[in-house]
């Protein structure tokens, strides 16, 4: 990349970052938790995740989970460029590369990362298909022992793009809704079969809750347990795991909890 490439990739993510913070502040923001301590404001927030949604509704945690102690994993492709200066100007940690064929130096870098910070992962980027998840986010959980956490987003009737994604741009002052899953487990060492088997069921629940998330925002009713959400201007000390303390990882939680391969509940 010369120097004309980077200067235009600074100026345009400087736009870019700026312009994101302006449109989504019009919105109004909500959320249904599972579990509420998997917010990673939250003071009671224990333990690294792996926080995962789909590519098309990147703006919603752009501007809202920034300075949140995050990194978000993004591609080595040149359209991906743009997306990295935006992330790092928002207040994103990330990693350029993938967890799939050759992405061995991002898997050693997202591992170092993972000691002291939580990651990110829109599964079906960089390019699709559109809401079918990769196995990489899988295969990074096992890998690492972090638990994913599945964030269902959805606009109230958003704008969309003619991309592979069918992009979302949200309407200026209207509702920007989330459903959130609690931590969900994936047991270490996977071979393919159990790696193609949790794929299916993570995949599951993402479509399930972004759906929710979807028809929320269309509705606009109330929904038992919402909290407001509000955009984050730093992370707190306070929120580090204490030494003393088991990561979620460790933890066996309730629904939505991820059922084995068959052939490990017979065996």
């Amino acid at each position: 990349m010369n120097r004309r490439d980077r200067l235009a990739i600074k100026v345009g993510g400087f736009l870019a970052a700026s312009t994101i913070r302006a449109w989504m502040s019009t919105l109004d923001y909500k959320a249904a938790l599972y579990d509420p301590t998997i917010d990673p404001v939250d003071e009671r927030n224990r333990g690294q995740k792996i926080y995962i949604f789909w590519h098309e509704n990147i703006l919603f945690p752009l501007y809202l989970r920034g300075h949140c102690n995050l990194a978000m994993l993004l591609s080595r492709h040149r359209d991906a460029d743009l997306l990295t200066e935006v992330a790092n100007l928002l207040g994103f940690a990330f990693v350029r590369g993938s967890t799939g064929r050759g992405g061995g130096t991002a898997l050693r870098e997202l591992l170092r990362k993972s000691r002291h910070m939580n990651l990110t992962i829109t599964p079906d980027g960089p390019r699709g298909p559109r809401r079918v998840l990769a196995p990489g986010a899988i295969y990074l959980s096992s890998k690492l022992g972090l638990p994913l956490v599945a964030l269902g987003l959805g606009y109230d009737r958003p704008w969309r793009l003619r991309s592979w994604d069918r992009f979302a741009i949200p309407r200026p002052y209207s509702r920007a809704r989330g459903v959130v899953s609690p931590p969900m487990v994936i047991p270490p060492n996977l071979d393919r079969d159990g790696v193609e088997h949790y794929r299916l069921q993570v995949e599951q629940m993402l479509n399930r809750l972004t759906n929710e998330a979807e028809a929320w925002a269309e509705a606009g009713t109330p929904k038992i347990d919402e909290v407001p959400v509000r955009r984050q201007r730093g992370w707190r000390q306070t929120h580090k795991r204490a030494p003393h303390q088991l990561p979620a990882a460790h933890i066996s939680l309730p629904a939505p909890a991820l059922a084995g391969p068959a052939k490990a509940r017979n065996g």
